[in-house]
């Protein structure tokens, strides 16, 4: 017995040194962070077929350029902040996410919801983010001109202001470069509201430089006894 107990411990003392030393196999890495896109018909893909979208564009360059992220994408058609806001506890508590895209604002606009309740909303989301320790990139919108001028200004504006008091990481306006193109019946579907397949790059060109950092160094300071989401770098 005490030689077949000997033999155990030289054995396991082995295994102990060949794992430590230098060369040795590293443990299995862990599974990549999760980005949680959460956003209305612009992000789901909306009259597009499957894998067309920008956030699928998104995961298909953050695998190219070797970045651990899996994109999680928890959008719906016509959602709103509120509906956004009733969702977003249990994604987080469900994916975890090092990084949250909140993309919703639009829906609220057309059914003429009231501005101070969309920014409540917002608010409420980003304060949701931080509180699970994930960083938060913010997607403005804007509405037509036939809005009003004051509504539509107050709209655009609400956004940057909810980033500025949340620390949060803004894209002004996801549509720039589309809205606003030379010819942007061409870049919208037959509805005049969606952006068509051949706009999708130019939405992930508008929010990528606004993501990177987030994915480069931390955001802000996450609250007190929270502790921000592992985000592995990215690959070389």
């Amino acid at each position: 017995m005490k030689k077949a107990a000997t033999r155990r411990h030289f054995i396991l003392a082995l295994a102990l040194a060949g794992a430590s030393r230098p060369g040795a196999a590293a443990p299995a890495a862990g599974p990549p962070a999760t980005l949680l896109v959460l956003g209305d018909s612009i992000s789901a893909e909306y009259g597009l077929a499957r894998g067309q979208g920008w956030v699928a564009l998104l995961q298909e360059r953050l695998t190219a350029q070797k970045i651990p992220l899996q994109v999680h994408n928890a959008s719906v058609s016509g959602e709103t902040t509120a509906g956004g806001r009733t969702r977003l506890p249990a994604l987080l508590a469900q994916h975890r996410p090092a990084i949250v895209i909140v993309e919703l604002g639009a829906n609220d606009a057309l059914r003429g919801l009231p501005l101070a309740h969309t920014e409540d909303n917002l608010r409420a989301m980003a304060s949701a983010v931080r509180q699970a320790g994930a960083r938060l990139l913010l997607l403005g919108m804007q509405v037509p001109p036939n809005y009003g001028k004051d509504y539509s200004q107050r709209f655009a504006a609400l956004f940057a202001q909810v980033a500025q008091a949340q620390q949060a990481a803004l894209v002004p306006f996801l549509l720039a470069g589309v809205a606003d193109a030379k010819e942007p019946l061409a870049l919208f579907q037959a509805d005049g509201i969606h952006p068509n397949a051949q706009a999708q790059p130019q939405l992930l060109a508008n929010v990528w430089p606004q993501l990177l950092p987030l994915i480069q160094k931390p955001g802000p300071a996450p609250v007190p006894g929270r502790r921000a989401s592992p985000l592995p770098p990215p690959g070389r």
